[in-house]
């Protein structure tokens, strides 16, 4: 019998902004969310039914989450654009700078997945943990 597929989602954090805790949490919940905030916008429902077969697992099973850094954006664009060529989901947070980064919009981080885990190692395997 096959072990059964790990299903995870990653957020992959930029630790070169020297954010505040409570700010990386945010973004990072923000991140998190947003393949349900795309599914309620896109669909105006949301229904375990309209989930895909990993998320249907990741929401009533797991919820795992894993969370990494990059130092630039360049390192978090090239993990965006690799995940994308993966065909993963993905979903890059730009901040709007109204409580750091001198009100400048400024992207901090992303979030990959709810997908298989071993799809999202290939993309994220490497990285630090946060």
């Amino acid at each position: 019998m096959p072990s059964p597929t790990r299903i995870k989602q990653v957020i992959v954090m930029r630790h070169d902004l020297s954010m505040r805790r409570g700010k990386q949490i945010a973004q990072g919940a923000h991140a998190s969310l947003a393949f349900l905030r795309e599914r309620l916008v896109r669909g105006g429902s949301l229904s375990f039914d309209a989930l895909t077969g990993p998320e249907q697992q990741w929401m009533t099973e797991s919820f795992a989450k894993v969370c990494c850094r990059v130092n630039s954006e360049a390192e978090l664009i090239e993990i965006h654009d690799a995940a994308i060529a993966a065909g993963l989901e993905v979903h890059l947070i730009t901040d709007s700078g109204r409580t750091e980064f001198h009100g400048q919009p400024t992207r901090t981080c992303l979030a990959i997945g709810p997908d298989d885990a071993d799809k999202i190692d290939r993309v994220t395997g490497h990285l630090s943990l946060l």
